[in-house]
């Protein structure tokens, strides 16, 4: 039987109309948002590190959103769209038709400035997941590196890790006060970085100064763009096979666009 056989599956693209129902400061960067309402029937995510298309209240506070046409989305004619961002699904409970969001407030972009505002009977639309990426569970280890733009999927696969399960999770965060306190029932070695710190140990040395895994291991990153694209190339430069590394940019240095 072949070993390490990803899964990649397509959902059908719904858009959703959700409201807030709770707000809750986890840290002080990172606000939590839990979302609900009929039209949260049928959502599926497959894969920690889904995303999810949210589309939050354009400059005059108005929610305009798009219809799924043959083209793809189309907004009404006349009116100014709303901003559209991606965002993970830290948490789905279908029983409790809740689904929980984790926003960076970095101080800049609609969704961090709208995240830091939100209450409780606000509205937003929620698009998607439109695919998952579901990575095979017979590595011997998974490593997860990532800023705090990626702590929501660190986190949320972390928790869905079976016993047993090895895992290291290297974690940059922008001071010690935005660490969390993250569940697993996985073995897992969690590394906590505070880029505030006088000689912090930067997430590159880190991932790079890891001691030889035993057995086949999955490399998972996701940070700013041009971050995880030169430690995808330094494993690649390792041996490591491509098939064994999913490294993803979160953002872009000096852009206007924020995703997480």
């Amino acid at each position: 039987m072949e070993r390490h056989v990803h899964q990649r599956l397509r959902h059908d693209v719904v858009l959703r109309r959700l409201a807030v129902l709770r707000v809750e400061r986890l840290t002080p960067h990172m606000q939590r948002v839990t979302f609900g309402g009929a039209e949260l029937r049928g959502f599926h995510s497959a894969a920690p590190d889904d995303h999810v298309k949210l589309f939050l209240p354009n400059r005059d506070g108005e929610l305009v959103l798009p219809t799924l046409g043959a083209n793809g989305i189309e907004f009404p004619a006349g009116r100014e769209p709303s901003p559209m961002r991606d965002y993970t699904p830290r948490h789905h409970d279908a029983t409790r038709g809740e689904l929980v969001v984790d926003f960076v407030l970095h101080g800049d972009g609609p969704a961090s400035h709208w995240a830091e505002q939100a209450a409780p009977g606000q509205h937003i639309g929620v698009g998607g997941p439109r695919g998952s990426h579901v990575i095979a569970g017979d590595f011997d280890h998974y490593v997860l590196a990532g800023d705090e733009t990626a702590l929501p999927a660190i986190s949320r696969w972390l928790e869905e890790m079976p016993a047993g399960m090895r895992a290291t999770a290297l974690i940059e965060v922008p001071a010690a006060a935005d660490r969390q306190v993250l569940f697993t029932r996985a073995n897992v070695d969690i590394r906590w970085f505070e880029r505030d710190a006088a000689h912090g140990e930067s997430l590159e040395h880190a991932l790079h100064g890891l001691p030889a895994i035993e057995g086949d291991c999955f490399w998972w990153i996701a940070t700013e763009s041009g971050r995880a694209r030169a430690m995808r190339q330094s494993l690649e430069q390792r041996g490591v096979p491509k098939d064994w590394i999913k490294a993803t940019g979160y953002w872009k240095a000096h852009a206007d666009d924020d995703t997480e």
